[in-house]
């Protein structure tokens, strides 16, 4: 029999608010076990919590940005279970009636097709604190730091069909709520993660089978093949003629399968009932709307533009619009520049090879969108040639590089750490610094790559090549004219790379 993948997403996102959603602890990641608490998030008797209002403002944010309907009223609720870093033994979440419901996005699929997944609802809630297993002893610790840090949980309809399409709803998702400000998107410190859904159901038929629960997966890829590996092993079962259990699963990365955590629980087993020390959350039109005045251009919206606007292709336009960082890189760079697509190429190819190379972000570049707009002015206005601008920008990015790990180290040890460096580091560090604040033009100059267009002198040195070269000259005109590659990589030798390459070509083909 052949089956139908039919699988809904639970996006936690955690929102970048700077206390937590019922108190004033610090959110802020990687403080001491145990530091950002007080009485209320631990759960001590006889406290109050007061809702966060910029928490609200970011889940609105994130309802407007993902087409929601926002609730005029929304309600709190205790979600009953009894974890070990769940210190009060109830969750304070949205159940009956969440801040936002009935929203979509689309997403792109095959040969340019979109397609729309549903967006159930988002609704508010604090997150749990986190369980540290140590290997060494048969105990677990409980840090409470995360405990009511403030969420958004966005759970989409039954309406994706592949991996694919998941991996796709989730990074236009994660794109978003780092658009609008309200999430850093941080996967490797859970402030984004993700619980898959996942049952078959017989092609044509209208009625979904059993489903599993993947738990907390943190990164696109895990999310992508923990769904492929669920789909082979519920479609195993199914032609076996066993039965699917509603369960719990969670992913093993290293052996690329899921395991069983525990039996999948129903909403009634966790005994919502209204939180009786909260008041009903009342949104208005007026907060809307103020909220509407802040809300940045979105993703899918940038990318029309810079397809519209800068004459981009619809892969360019999605690569750079991948981040609001990189977008905004982009444009500081193209502004100044007539040929919008020199800047998407550079960026696309040299920048973020580099930054992928070393391990960065864009909010880490190699060199600033100044500096590159300036270089890639040099380039477009011919006063150097492609050659010479990559030699420029390798010597930007080593200066910088040299610049950044002198610093670096002076700061860690109060002085220069010169006498811990070899005799040819710390000659390679001095001449770069010599560099230092040089601008993309003054490089050129001082290293000598003004590109050279004179016809005149041009003229003499393609001369030259010709007589020093007579069988290939003689082969070329017999009629093996791919030798026209072996004299232009002559004549940039011998002018050191400074060549006009539209100048020789001209004047090989007259004198060829």
């Amino acid at each position: 029999m052949q089956y139908e993948p039919v699988i809904g997403l639970e996006v936690h996102a955690q929102l970048k608010t700077d206390t937590k959603i019922f108190c004033s602890c610090s959110t802020k990641f990687g403080a001491e076990p145990n530091a950002n608490t007080c009485p209320v998030c631990t759960g001590m008797p006889g406290v109050l919590p007061v809702l966060n209002r910029k928490a609200v403002t970011f889940a609105i944010k994130a309802a407007l940005a993902t087409n929601c309907k926002i609730a005029r009223e929304s309600r709190f609720d205790r979600k009953n279970y009894f974890y070990p870093d769940l210190p009060k033994g109830y969750q304070i979440s949205q159940y009956a009636y969440p801040i936002a419901e009935h929203g979509y996005l689309s997403i792109d699929i095959d040969n340019g097709l979109e397609k729309i997944i549903g967006i159930t609802r988002i609704h508010m809630e604090e997150d749990a604190g986190k369980l540290i297993h140590d290997p060494q002893r048969a105990k677990s610790m409980v840090d409470l730091n995360r405990t009511g840090v403030p969420l958004v949980e966005i759970v989409s309809e039954p309406d994706i069909r592949s991996a694919a399409e998941a991996g796709a709803y989730l990074r236009k998702l994660h794109a978003i709520l780092k658009y609008i400000d309200v999430c850093d998107g941080n996967m490797e410190e859970g402030s984004f993660r993700c619980d898959a859904n996942v049952s078959l159901k017989p092609v044509g038929s209208t009625k979904f089978g059993t489903r599993t629960e993947l738990k907390n997966l943190n990164s696109f890829k895990h999310v992508e093949k923990a769904i492929l590996y669920e789909i082979q092993r519920q479609t195993y079962l199914l032609d076996e003629g066993k039965e699917i259990v509603q369960e719990t699963r969670l992913w093993d990365p290293v052996k690329n399968l899921t395991k069983s955590m525990r039996g999948k629980e129903d909403a009634h087993d966790y005994r919502y009932f209204p939180d009786p020390d909260l008041v009903p959350l009342l949104v208005d039109d007026e907060w809307i709307n103020a909220i509407k005045q802040e809300m940045p251009e979105l993703p899918h919206v940038k990318k029309l533009r810079f397809i519209s606007e800068y004459n981009l292709s619809a892969y360019d336009a999605e690569v750079l619009t991948s981040s609001k960082e990189l977008a905004n890189y982009f444009e500081a760079t193209a502004s100044s520049l007539q040929d919008k697509k020199l800047a998407a190429n550079w960026i696309m190819g040299p920048i973020l090879a580099m930054i992928k190379g070393e391990g960065n972000t864009i909010e880490e570049p190699p060199i600033s969108s100044s500096d590159l707009a300036e270089l890639l002015t040099l380039l477009e206005k011919n006063t150097i040639n492609a050659t010479a601008a990559k030699s420029v920008f390798e010597k930007m990015v080593s200066i910088n590089k040299a610049f950044c790990e002198s610093a670096k180290s002076d700061d860690e040890s109060g002085k220069s750490n010169e006498s811990q460096l070899g005799e040819s580091e710390k000659f390679e560090s001095d001449e770069l610094l010599k560099w230092k604040g040089l601008k993309p033009a003054q490089l050129v100059r001082e290293m000598g790559l003004e590109q050279v267009s004179d016809h005149f002198e041009l003229g003499a040195v393609v001369d030259e090549v010709i007589a020093q070269n007579p069988a290939e000259l003689e082969s070329y005109r017999n009629g093996k004219t791919k030798l026209f590659s072996f004299f232009m990589g002559q004549i940039m030798k011998k002018t050191k790379g400074k060549a006009d390459p539209k100048v020789i070509t001209q004047l090989l083909n007259e004198k060829l």
